[in-house]
């Protein structure tokens, strides 16, 4: 996780990428390349193994809560009393000790999804598992178009391991002055979205957005309804599903948010300009 107001020079875990030789054009020696870390993190429940997810192996505590919370596998933070974290040979486990109300919940479910790079739909077993659902947001969070802008520019010097790798994914909460609370990343987007939510969870929720650096799927705007996040900003398209889920579940939707502009999809009305 970066810091609060991270500073620009911030450097990357040394968990999260490798440096790897990599033969440029027509070099004759070889260079230095840095490539970002995955690795098969398996989420076990009270003994049981329930998913296996591609993700990179830092701020696992805040991805496990996070999932847990956004899968609809905990009813609450507090609901899970402990994450072990435990290297093995073919890559980690996130040993998750589940309160017993919720992992009978989860055992009549009887999922097993294996997770191409965060995927969050993989593996489900009917369509109404799919579309979980879920209570429309409240309207209490509002935003100065400004604020999205100042985020916007502060976010590009907080991703030390896109910076070093150019491969990574980031989840962002920005406080209604523009300020960056917090920053995640990882390869796979939803993943860095789960860590970004497990970690509002742990600290407190706090007025704001979640700005993500990626496309805005169905599972990206079904994750932030999950948590009560009203407003879901990202640097590319939404799909139109996410919009559609979006309007049901009164979640404000902007997409393409560049340097001057965003497209807002739904409920502008939490951000003023768009008023």
């Amino acid at each position: 996780m970066s810091p609060q107001n991270p500073a620009p020079d911030a450097s990357p875990s040394l968990d999260a990428f490798s440096t790897h030789a990599v033969w440029r054009s027509d070099d004759e020696s070889p260079g230095d390349d840095s490539l970002i870390e995955e690795v098969p993190v398996a989420l076990v429940y009270n003994g049981i193994a329930h998913a296996v997810m591609m993700a990179t192996p830092i701020d696992l505590e805040d991805f496990a809560l996070g999932f847990s919370l956004s899968e609809g596998i905990a009813a609450g933070s507090a609901n899970l009393y402990d994450v072990e974290i435990v290297r093995v040979e073919e890559g980690i486990e996130l040993r998750i000790e589940l309160a017993a109300a919720d992992f009978a919940a989860l055992k009549t479910r009887r999922r097993q999804l294996a997770g191409r790079t965060g995927c969050g739909l993989c593996g489900v077993e009917s369509l109404a598992q799919a579309a979980r659902p879920l209570p429309a947001l409240p309207f209490t969070q509002a935003l100065e178009s400004a604020a999205l802008q100042a985020a916007l520019m502060h976010l590009q010097d907080a991703q030390p391991l896109t910076t070093a790798t150019g491969a990574a994914h980031a989840a962002a909460w920005l406080r209604p002055d523009g300020t960056l609370a917090a920053v995640f990343e990882d390869v796979g987007r939803h993943v860095a979205l789960d860590k970004l939510i497990g970690w509002r969870a742990r600290v407190g929720a706090e007025p704001g957005a979640a700005l993500v650096t990626s496309r805005s799927s169905y599972e990206m705007a079904h994750k932030a309804a999950s948590a009560g996040i009203e407003i879901l900003a990202a640097v590319s398209a939404p799909t139109a599903l996410a919009v559609r889920l979006a309007t049901s579940l009164n979640l404000t939707l902007a997409g393409f948010v560049r340097p001057g502009r965003a497209n807002v999809y739904t409920h502008p009305e939490r951000l003023f300009s768009a008023r």
